[in-house]
C-alpha cells in the first residue's frame, strides 16, 4: 500500500512538472542581466616591459584594463602608466613630448586629444584601472608607458580592434 502511494505521488509530480521542459513564455533573467566590461590585466615591473603587448577587442566592446606595477623601485625612478592613443598616432612624438611633462605625470597636455584612455602613473606595488568603450572603427590603436625612456626600450603595445 505504501509503495502504491509513493508511485502515485511520483507520477503526479512528474506529470505536473512538464518533464523538465522550460516554459518559453516565462521571462529569462539571464538575458536581461547585462554583461560587465571584459577585464584585461597587465603587469609591469623594473624590467620596463608590459606583460601583454597585444590586446584584441571587438568594436564597441567595453573593457577594463587593470595595470599593476610589480616593481620595487620608487615611482619617481620607475613609475609606470598605460596610455591608449588614437589609431595612426606617432608614438615617438608622444613619448618625446611626455618626457617634458613631469608636472602632469608624463601626460603632455598639448597631445591630450590623441589619448583615448589612460591609467595614471603608478608606484611600486600599486594598481590602477580604466574602463572604456573600444573604438567603433577597426584598426590598430597603440598604447605605451610614457615615463621617460620606457617606450624606447619597448614598453608599448597595440589594441587590435576587429
Amino acid at each position: 500500500m505504501k509503495l502504491r502511494l509513493l508511485l502515485t505521488t511520483a507520477l503526479i509530480a512528474l506529470a505536473t512538472s512538464g518533464c523538465g521542459q522550460k516554459d518559453s513564455s516565462a521571462p529569462s533573467t539571464a538575458a536581461t542581466v547585462p554583461a560587465g566590461p571584459r577585464l584585461i590585466e597587465i603587469t609591469a615591473g623594473d624590467t620596463m616591459k608590459y606583460s601583454l603587448a597585444t590586446i584584441e577587442a571587438k568594436a564597441g566592446e567595453q573593457i577594463t584594463v587593470v595595470l599593476t606595477n610589480l616593481g620595487t623601485q620608487p615611482k619617481e625612478v620607475m613609475g609606470h602608466n598605460w596610455i591608449l592613443l588614437k589609431a595612426g598616432s606617432d608614438l615617438e612624438a608622444y613619448a618625446k613630448a611626455a618626457t617634458l611633462a613631469k608636472e602632469t605625470e608624463y601626460l603632455p597636455a598639448a597631445l591630450a586629444g590623441q589619448v583615448l584612455a589612460h591609467i595614471e602613473l603608478l608606484g611600486p606595488r600599486k594598481s590602477g584601472e580604466v574602463t572604456f568603450t573600444v573604438p567603433s572603427t577597426p584598426g590598430q590603436y597603440p598604447f605605451l608607458c610614457s615615463f621617460p625612456a620606457h617606450f624606447q626600450v619597448g614598453m608599448k603595445g597595440v589594441l587590435i580592434v576587429q
